[in-house]
């Protein structure tokens, strides 16, 4: 029987609650959970060292306080860019050095896994072969040199997660199932796992299991330690709160979640709230009021 436990994701404070002692009392007082999954857009290892050793103080402080676990970090809107699959060299190690410095900073927080997407390949190299095969070839072996730094550092696993168009990886269960074992082979000492999201997957696809995120958490829940959850429609394009008003027209049900993940053989998932409200009126002004619906939402089923 699979092991449930909530979160959320800390996209939602991005520019809006970027003090720790703010965003963590949200999430321990006001929302009541226990385990997030931070992002790299509150606390980007662009920064100097001193900015970044005073905030991972006050973090740690503040999650100690508000009993928050740190349990895994994430790109987000700001850093979902190229990084790994960029089509400069140079900027192709920059951004492994800052994968590098950003899983030092996720293991003094005390994280236990960190990810991203795969990368993302240019328009101009996705459509020629060569180019696109040697920047796959390219970011395989980067994310395995990455494993061997996290398990260095105390990690238990590095995560990415499967979009919903080619050029950015993973956009079908089975070439998301192929890029797992050629990213895994050899044995390395960490696995890299999935961060499966219900919002995505390639309607375009032949296949109707693309489309279907049942489909997705039936097949491939088992090696996705954290999945993200929002309400959604067929054609995947919301980050939605799980609110009346979106409940009655989104796709996402509970039951059937935690069904299809059970179905997978997951044995410990956390299901991580990522819902997005832009920058304008009223949504703006009804973060904090839909996040909490969403959790009164979610604990009807997933009692910790």
């Amino acid at each position: 029987m699979t092991k449930f436990k909530l979160g959320i994701n800390m996209g939602f404070a991005t520019n809006r609650f970027p003090e720790p002692e703010v965003w963590l009392r949200i999430v321990g007082k006001d929302l009541g959970l226990r385990c997030v999954q931070f992002v790299a857009d509150l606390l980007n290892p662009f920064l100097p060292e001193k900015v970044i050793e005073r905030e991972i103080i006050k973090l740690k402080e503040n999650a100690t306080k508000y009993n928050v676990k740190i349990d895994t970090t994430f790109t987000s809107t700001f850093t979902r860019v190229n990084h790994l699959m960029h089509p400069d060299a140079l900027q192709r190690k920059v951004w492994f050095d800052w994968f590098r410095r950003w899983f030092e900073i996720s293991a003094k927080l005390g994280a236990r896994g960190s990810g991203a997407h795969f990368g993302t390949i240019s328009v101009t190299d996705f459509n020629n072969e060569k180019r696109r095969k040697f920047l796959i070839k390219e970011a395989i072996s980067s994310w395995r040199k990455l494993a061997r730094l996290g398990a260095r550092l105390g990690f238990e696993f590095l995560i990415f997660e499967p979009m919903s168009i080619p050029r950015e990886m993973a956009f079908t269960i089975d070439s998301t199932k192929e890029l797992l074992q050629e990213v895994n082979k050899d044995d390395l000492p960490v696995p890299i796992r999935l961060c499966l999201d219900v919002d995505h997957g390639d309607l375009a696809s032949s296949d109707p299991r693309d489309a279907d995120p049942y489909t997705w958490l039936k097949e491939l829940a088992h090696l996705s330690p954290v999945i993200h959850i929002k309400q959604s429609t067929k054609d995947k394009s919301a980050h939605w709160p799980f609110t009346e008003e979106y409940n009655k027209i989104g796709i996402i049900s509970p039951l059937r979640v935690m069904e299809a993940i059970e179905a997978s053989g997951a044995e410990e998932v956390v299901l991580l709230l990522e819902i997005s409200h832009r920058e304008r009126y009223p949504t703006d002004y009804q973060v904090i009021d839909d996040l909490k619906k969403s959790v009164e939402y979610w604990r009807k089923y997933i009692k910790e």
